[in-house]
């Protein structure tokens, strides 16, 4: 099988690993690439030191492609864009926000340009500056998100715009992976079935907690603020809802919520963390090795696209 992710990326699988804050070091990255996918580093929440450290740490692990996702929301975002130049990066994935000024200046560099979107209008002002894909994220999905599912979002933007499509958002297993490519996607990306994997870093309570979860424990917060962010049930959670019951405010939402997505991937604190997860976390059973992690998805990905190999279907005229 054959896809524009896998050549314009330069890997095996179309499949790249989502840049979570604060969950998506340069060991995850190192293993997601190493295998055959496209390991991502997330900047979001991050200095820039540290950025390049883990920069050269996952080249230490791997000779293979290495992304780095950048938070357009983030105060510091010119401090990462210029460490991600410094380092020549393989690719930049911008998220939460328009990389307009950002995307000339990397593809001089040598960078592959994606954009994460939440709608087909946005997808093709993206085509426009000249990026070599798009991924279309669903509502399913973890962290920042918008408001479309992934079912309607993604053959929308296929429909929109001619570069490559990546879907996101609700996909943890090989049949979502086919399901995606019906939709138009030619690779998906993943994030939260990373989290359970032994080279995920953030503290066990986290990856528990995703084990755990059923479809319906990964809830909407902070939509009062524009930017709705999805989470697994706890009781900071809970807090954040009834903010949104009141119509409160970002000052409400700052007092209780600063600080803790660190909170939960790093110290795992269950009450007061930010667990961000999608709806997929659902379908995460097991701890696995990144490497294990891939075959499996891959496989089912291959055998579920087969089973329309067999069917003979007439279409009527």
């Amino acid at each position: 099988m054959t896809s524009r992710v896998c050549e314009v990326l330069n890997i095996k699988y179309p499949i790249i690993q989502g840049g979570m804050a604060w969950v998506s070091t340069a060991k995850l990255a190192a293993a997601v690439s190493e295998s055959g996918g496209l390991g991502v580093i997330a900047s979001g929440g991050r200095d820039a030191d540290w950025l390049r450290s883990e920069i050269k740490k996952a080249r230490k692990v791997t000779d293979k492609p290495i992304g780095v996702n950048i938070m357009l929301l983030s105060s510091n975002v010119d401090d990462v864009v210029k460490v991600s130049l410094e380092e020549k990066v393989d690719v930049v994935i911008f998220g939460a926000g328009n990389p307009a000024k950002y995307v000339d200046v990397f593809k001089e560099n040598g960078t592959k340009v994606i954009s994460v979107v939440a709608s087909e209008i946005f997808a093709k002002r993206m085509e426009s500056l000249g990026v070599d894909m798009i991924v279309a994220e669903g509502t399913e999905a973890g962290g920042h998100i918008g408001s479309v599912s992934t079912m309607v979002l993604v053959p929308a933007v296929v429909e929109a715009v001619s570069i490559p499509v990546v879907a996101a958002g609700g996909i943890a297993t090989g049949k979502q992976i086919a399901a995606s490519f019906m939709l138009g996607a030619e690779g998906v990306q993943i994030g939260t079935r990373f989290i359970a994997t032994e080279e995920c870093e953030v503290h066990p309570n986290y990856k528990e907690k995703v084990l755990k979860a059923s479809t319906r424990d990964a809830v909407v917060t902070g939509r009062i603020t524009g930017h709705p962010v999805r989470v697994l049930r706890n009781p900071l959670a809970r807090e954040l809802i009834k903010i949104d019951e009141r119509c409160g405010t970002q000052e409400d939402i700052d007092k209780i919520a600063t600080g803790s997505l660190k909170a939960a991937a790093v110290d795992g604190d269950l009450k007061r963390g930010s667990f961000m997860a999608g709806q997929s976390a659902a379908f995460a059973k097991k701890i696995s090795p990144v490497n294990e992690l891939l075959k499996e998805l891959w496989c089912e990905t291959i055998e579920s696209l087969k089973k329309f190999e067999s069917v003979d279907l007439e279409v009527e005229r």
